[in-house]
């Protein structure tokens, strides 16, 4: 990897961002590019509000007049918030002894403007939440699923605390992403050098395709060079995948974007983002 896309708001889980960030910089000798993005929604609620309607015309400009000020000094102190979320990203990254990076600064909405940054980055590293990180504790932030589901780049969510990475645990369930995850794996010695544990879930005992998924990805990932502590579990797979997570302390969870099913997805959610709600370590998601 070349290069790993940081996104950062500044938020409680901004730190752990950088963290996990210059730890795969030391490990792949990567460039870190820095992403903040003032967002603009403010600004365009106000220019298209129409006021002519309820007041009288002068009165009606006045306020309009008083109300773009007023934004233009939000976006203003917006600006000069992300300059100092950069910074301290900079500074941060500086004590970890990163000196390759790029701090940006965008404004717009961090699902559009990603797409331009895409193609140069190999990674994208973001929190399980943003700046509202203290409310709806149980759910991802609003950005993460959209972007999970859009992005063509291999993404590593991640959680509020920080856990050095010294196990990895691959969730897999014989869709065509875990099958290209493991052959991602083989080809970078940052994995190859961890211990892999690797799970499927079964509905139950009868589930004859979760065996098959469980032989091939078994066979898949000794093939590559890991030789996997592999389990097969019964029950709900974000249930179950957490469990284990809990029980040998895991220090990464490695995925992939879509399993087997998109109509099940499409109807019910994404088994992926319930997974991720349902954990707290550092995930990594690839398509």
């Amino acid at each position: 990897m070349k290069s790993i896309l940081l996104c950062t708001d500044g938020s409680d889980f901004a730190e752990n961002i950088y963290r996990y960030g210059a730890w795969f910089a030391k490990k792949l000798d990567s460039k870190l590019n820095v992403l903040s993005v003032t967002d603009i929604r403010s600004q365009q609620v106000v220019s298209t509000n129409n006021f002519s309607g309820t007041l009288n015309l002068g009165t009606s400009q006045k306020l309009l007049e008083k109300l773009v000020e007023i934004e233009h000094q939000k976006a203003h102190l917006n600006h000069e918030k992300s300059k100092l979320i950069l910074q301290a990203a900079a500074n941060f990254l500086h004590q970890e002894d990163i000196t390759n990076i790029s701090l940006i600064n965008k404004t717009g909405f961090l699902v559009d403007v990603l797409h331009e940054f895409e193609t140069e980055n190999d990674l994208i590293i973001l929190g399980k939440r943003g700046d509202n990180a203290q409310f709806a504790s149980n759910h991802l932030g609003a950005n993460v699923e959209r972007i999970l589901r859009s992005s063509h780049k291999p993404c590593c969510v991640i959680p509020r605390e920080f856990k050095p990475v010294e196990s990895l645990l691959l969730a897999y369930d014989g869709g065509a992403s875990c099958q290209k995850l493991i052959s991602f794996m083989a080809s970078f010695p940052i994995f190859q050098d961890l211990e892999l544990h690797l799970i499927t879930v079964a509905q139950n005992n009868h589930d004859q395709n979760a065996k098959a998924s469980f032989a091939e990805g078994k066979e898949l990932a000794t093939k590559a060079g890991f030789n996997p502590i592999a389990v097969l579990k019964e029950g709900h797979p974000e249930d179950a995948i957490a469990q284990y997570i809990a029980e040998h302390d895991i220090s990464m969870l490695l995925m992939g974007a879509y399993g087997h099913s998109r109509i099940r997805q499409l109807v019910i959610g994404s088994v992926t983002a319930q997974i991720l709600r349902a954990t707290d370590i550092a995930t990594f998601v690839f398509r």
